[in-house]
């Protein structure tokens, strides 16, 4: 019997920046196909968590693997589709089509002097397809909703195929509607596909009903298998030190 590797395996990960300590002794694991959240309050830690895993930044104390991989040793980065806050709130004065900006995940890929093969092209039209923006191809990225720039956004980081996607606060400046079109979207990518993601949010009501598991994060992390016990207006209230009331939020019709 195969036994893949985790796609993320952390152990003891503590960073510090500035003289505070951001993220403290954090360990986790991500299996391949799973679909996990995590969520925490704004300067919790949840951002730099995953430039850590991304290595963008570099841990004070710990280890990660990617694939099995020491982070130090991964290469093969086009096996993960990550967009970062903010994406969808990109220049809407920026002159690229919807295409043009979906090819940007082949060409990062590739290198902007290689041009795109018939290979490439098909991936980024299933890559459109996939996330139902085909038919905005010729629009200019300014023209589109919120909604519609998040999902070409989205497209983009699909062209290279990953096998795993990450999304960091994807619904900022999204109307509600959009949102549950969204969470569609990744519930068929994960299931059909088997593709990994991991959302993350600050906001507990867009936490989707699909999600197996749950990482809080607020300088440390902990982990949950079971994301509806967990959000309780008790927990809640002592991950973000407020006084929570907690409102349901159903993203299926």
């Amino acid at each position: 019997m195969r036994f893949d590797p985790p796609v993320f395996e952390v152990r003891d990960l503590t960073y510090r920046a500035g003289g505070q300590t951001i993220l403290s002794e954090v360990s986790l694991k991500i299996l391949q196909g799973e679909y996990c959240a995590v969520i925490g309050p704004n300067g919790g830690g949840k951002t730099t968590l995953v430039r850590l895993l991304l290595g963008l930044e570099k841990p004070t104390s710990g280890a990660i693997r990617l694939f099995g991989v020491p982070l130090k040793k991964f290469r093969r980065w086009e096996r993960i589709g990550y967009v970062p806050q903010q994406a969808a709130q990109m220049d809407r004065m920026f002159p690229g089509t919807v295409e043009e900006i979906v090819a940007m995940g082949r060409i990062s890929k590739l290198g902007w002097t290689k041009r795109l093969s018939a290979e490439d092209r098909e991936a980024v039209e299933l890559a459109m397809e996939t996330m139902e923006v085909a038919p905005l191809r010729r629009q200019l990225i300014g023209e589109l909703s919120g909604g519609q720039r998040q999902r070409v956004m989205i497209a983009r980081a699909l062209a290279s195929k990953p096998k795993v996607l990450i999304l960091d606060e994807p619904n900022t400046g999204v109307d509600r509607r959009s949102q549950q079109r969204f969470y569609g979207l990744l519930r068929k990518l994960n299931r059909e596909e088997r593709m990994t993601i991991l959302f993350v949010t600050h906001d507990v009501g867009v936490i989707a009903d699909d999600i197996a598991r749950l990482f809080t994060v607020n300088r440390t992390l902990s982990t949950c298998n079971d994301p509806k016990a967990l959000l309780s207006c008790d927990n809640i209230s002592e991950l973000y030190g407020i006084d929570a009331h907690l409102l349901s939020n159903h993203h299926r019709h």
